[in-house]
This record gives C-alpha cells, sequence and structure tokens, in this order.
C-alpha cells in the first residue's frame, strides 16, 4: 500500500510539473487566418506548434486586430504586449530599415537562391543580430512563389501612365513606384478592397493570383500585370518576444525551429502548385492579365537602382546588401550553368 501511495504521488507531481511547464502563447497576425496561404500557412504554424509541442506551447492564432492592429505587431512583440506575431519583416520598414532586405527584394532571388543565402550565405547570422537589438527573435517560417506586380484600372504602356497614381504598395517597390511618379501607401490586407473600390487609391499590389482572388480586387481593377518585380519571392516569419524564446528549453526551441522550417517547404510547394487554376479563374472573370515590356522593366531596374543608393546610408541596411550582393553574384555562376535560362 505504501508503495502504491509513493507511486501515485510522484505520478500527480510529476503531473503537476507538465502543467505548470505549459504555456499558451497568443500569436498576433498580420493576415487574416481565412486568407489563403499568407493567413492559413500562420495557422497552420499555430496548430503544429501546439502538437509538436505536445501542448508544452500551445500557440494560439490571433486575427489581425484581436489584440493589436495588423501593423503594429512589431511594437507589441518587442515590448512583451504578446509573446508571438506572424507577418513578414518588409513591414517594419519604419522601425528598421535592413529588416525589408528579408522580406522581399525588387530584381531579387527566387525562393531557392533567396534560402541558400539566409541559411548558408550569412544572412541568417544577421537576420538574428538585427532582430535581437528589438528584443525580438525571428524565425523564417514561411515563403512563396511570385507574386503579381498590380492591379491597374487602366492599361499601362510607359513610365508616364504612373505618373500620379494612387497605390497601395509593399517594402522596398513601393519607393521604386515613388520614383516613377506614384503616390503609395502601405494598407493591410483587409483595408485593400474597400480602399480600392472607393477611389481612396487607383491600383493596388498585394500577391499572387490565388491570393489576390481571394481578396477580389478583380471586381474593382481588370488589368492585373506580371512579372511582380519587387517580389519575385517572399519570405514570412514567425517573431518570438526574445525574454520568452530564452525561457524555452533547447528541445522546445528545436521543436519550433523544425516546424518552420517544414512550413517554408509546405507553403513553397503549395503557392506553385494554386496559380494555374487561378489565373485562369481571374480570366474568366473579365481580368486582362498583361506582362510588363522590356521599356517598363528597365525603368523600375533603374529607379531600384537609385532605391539601393539611398537605403545604403542605413549602415545595417548596406551590411545586409552587401551580404546578399555578394551570395548572388556567386550563385549566378551556378545559376546561368546548372538551370535552363
Amino acid at each position: 500500500m505504501k508503495s502504491l501511495l509513493r507511486t501515485a504521488a510522484l505520478g500527480a507531481a510529476l503531473a503537476f510539473a507538465g502543467a505548470a511547464s505549459a504555456e499558451t502563447w497568443s500569436m498576433q497576425s498580420t493576415y487574416p487566418g481565412s486568407l489563403t496561404q499568407l493567413g492559413t500557412l500562420g495557422k497552420r504554424i499555430a496548430d503544429q506548434v501546439t502538437a509538436v509541442t505536445g501542448g508544452d506551447v500551445e500557440l494560439v492564432f490571433q486575427e489581425p486586430g484581436a489584440l493589436v492592429p495588423a501593423l503594429e505587431v512589431f511594437d507589441a512583440v518587442a515590448s512583451g504586449a504578446v509573446e508571438a506575431g506572424w507577418s513578414t519583416p518588409g513591414y517594419w520598414a519604419g522601425k528598421v530599415p535592413a529588416l525589408q532586405l528579408f522580406g522581399a527584394v525588387p530584381f531579387g532571388p527566387s525562393a531557392g537562391e533567396y534560402l541558400a543565402w539566409v541559411k548558408f550565405g550569412g544572412g541568417q547570422e544577421l537576420f538574428d543580430e538585427i532582430y535581437a537589438e528589438s528584443n525580438i527573435k525571428s524565425i523564417f517560417c514561411g515563403v512563396i512563389a511570385p507574386e503579381a506586380s498590380g492591379w491597374f484600372r487602366k492599361e499601362i504602356n510607359s513610365p508616364e501612365d504612373l505618373q500620379g497614381l494612387k497605390m497601395r504598395f509593399f517594402g522596398l517597390g513601393a519607393k521604386v513606384m515613388e520614383k516613377m511618379g506614384v503616390s503609395t501607401q502601405l494598407l493591410a490586407g483587409g483595408d485593400i478592397f474597400p480602399a480600392l473600390e472607393l477611389g481612396t487609391i487607383d491600383a493596388t499590389e498585394f500577391s499572387m493570383p490565388a491570393i489576390d482572388l481571394n481578396l477580389g480586387f478583380y471586381q474593382v481593377a481588370k488589368h492585373y500585370y506580371f512579372p511582380g518585380w519587387h517580389q519575385q519571392s517572399t519570405l514570412f516569419d514567425l517573431m518570438i518576444n526574445l525574454d520568452v524564446w530564452e525561457d524555452l528549453d533547447e528541445t522546445t526551441q528545436l521543436q519550433i525551429q523544425t516546424v518552420c522550417d517544414a512550413n517554408l517547404a509546405y507553403g513553397l510547394a503549395e503557392g506553385e502548385a494554386i496559380q494555374g487554376k487561378a489565373l485562369a479563374e481571374l480570366a474568366d472573370k473579365g481580368v486582362t492579365i498583361h506582362k510588363w515590356s522590356d521599356e517598363m522593366l528597365q525603368a523600375f531596374s533603374q529607379a531600384w537602382a537609385e532605391v539601393v543608393e539611398e537605403q545604403n546610408q542605413d549602415p545595417d541596411f548596406a551590411r545586409v546588401w552587401e551580404s546578399l550582393s555578394a551570395f548572388r553574384a556567386e550563385y549566378e555562376k551556378w545559376s546561368d550553368l546548372g538551370y535552363i535560362q
């Protein structure tokens, strides 16, 4: 009997210890959970972290605005107001300019090249260092296929046709568009359609066909342009308050990292698989799909070169740009030999 009581007491103690170690984290998203890939990948992370850690970390997906506004997630995670956030580094240009280079780069790398730089070319180390200065541990946790270049009410045939337009635009690409005479503003995904419908903006870019279809831009603008020179691939991250992260044991940290690595592969495969059907559906809805002329792409490229020169005044931006550029110069030799151009 005494032995049984001791065993029962030990079991109860272990159960209590396990319960005490379990944590519930709020993960504030910048994207609605229903939004193809941008939101659904975030929900997948929340579910998988909870499952893989055996509930030791219950990650709760929070819809945009549930706890803080979509574009205030960075500050909320940094301060510890929320434990985690789901977003893309490119949203935080006003906080840390260099982070834009970890979100999407105009005329930048495809997903494979981007991940190669991050994982093996020095990108991860710079990323960790820059985020840590804001008390955030961030993990690359998603990557998607190329985006479209934008939705316009009227056809765009020359750089002059862009002059004076008001357009929602993201990241470094927005600075390029400003060089082209476009007035840009950054809007969260859920705010774009109303602004386009009401005429607050004349045009918008947001994401790839399967995602843009979901948001209904085709109802207002019928001219859809490719390629997305501003976002040939886009990285997303799981931001975690650094103090919260450092309180985790190494096993739990590794479990979360493993979920994110798996989500990179899952998101890329899904994104590549769903675009053809979406493009066909958009064409059926009366959307005219265009490809930019060489003249337009050259104009965007020249404007991008000016933006890089200006952004390099920021020391961290300059360091990251130098690292990425050196890696791309080396990778180009392999790309030219190994891939059909």
